[in-house]
């Protein structure tokens, strides 16, 4: 009998008249040991990647939001590392980030050291691994607008204040909040509402990362479905790479939470 497959994210459940899915697909550092196995690097170097690579402490902002709003949102959380696959990324050619290999399953590093080896059949991570993940965001999408008419897929991640070898486009600003937008599923009040509920941070739009999280089967044709990614530069919250959290923490979580709360209404 085959070993069954642990859970790989957590749905945890809001208001049930709440459209909005605070959607965490960066924050772990977990690694299962069959994946492990296939990445080159030293403890001690992973280690450092993972510091590097992870959207560190970006659960806790998405946990203490939906604490403060006075709509509970539901969250979609990732447990397992980007490392593992990257839940975000397209999983064929549309992806331009395999340029650097870091496609949905990575090859290289952010510093384009090897990670895995690029010969690799990565086929059993994606059925394993990204196809659940993205049948389960599409499922929650769907019981949004089944209850309430609408989804709102709010991203929450975070990037380093100083731009790393992988990044594609690292050469613009770096804002202390970047807003990454997508041109059919970010109305404009949505992305006012954000501008508002973020104003006491510098706030920047599509630089050093654009777009946003939208499940496949909505993605350009459905426009109930709006989203809007939050990209927290790290040294607003926490000492890079890696460290702990600080006080820049607390206001983050306030601001997501009235961002939050100007949705339902």
């Amino acid at each position: 009998m085959a070993d069954a497959v642990p859970p790989s994210f957590t749905y945890v459940p809001g208001a049930a008249g709440s459209p909005v899915i605070l959607h965490v697909p960066h924050s772990a550092r977990e690694i299962p040991p069959e994946v492990r196995a296939g990445i080159v690097l030293g403890d001690a170097a992973l280690e450092r990647e993972s510091d590097h690579i992870v959207d560190a402490h970006t659960a806790e902002i998405a946990r203490y939001a939906a604490d403060r709003s006075a709509v509970r949102p539901w969250r979609f959380v990732n447990l397992l590392s980007r490392l593992v696959v990257d839940p975000e990324r397209f999983p064929d050619e549309r992806e331009e980030m395999r340029a650097v290999g870091m496609g949905a399953v990575y090859t290289r590093t952010t510093h384009q050291e090897v990670l895995r080896d690029d010969t690799a059949d990565a086929q059993p991570l994606i059925d394993r691994y990204f196809r659940p993940y993205a049948r389960a965001m599409s499922q929650a999408v769907a019981g949004r607008l089944r209850e309430t008419g609408r989804a709102v897929v709010l991203d929450v991640h975070s990037y380093p204040s100083s731009p790393l070898p992988y990044e594609l486009h690292g050469g613009g600003e770096r804002p202390a909040v970047c807003l990454g937008t997508d041109p059919f599923h970010t109305p404009p009040g949505l992305l006012a509402a954000a501008r508002d509920a973020f104003s006491g941070f510098e706030v920047g739009l599509d630089s050093p990362f654009g777009g946003t999280y939208v499940p496949l089967e909505y993605y350009g044709s459905d426009a109930r479905v709006s989203a809007l990614m939050i990209e927290v530069r790290r040294d607003v919250y926490m000492t890079e790479p890696g460290g702990p959290a600080g006080p820049g923490l607390d206001p983050l979580a306030a601001a997501l939470a009235a961002l939050v709360d100007t949705v339902p209404g």
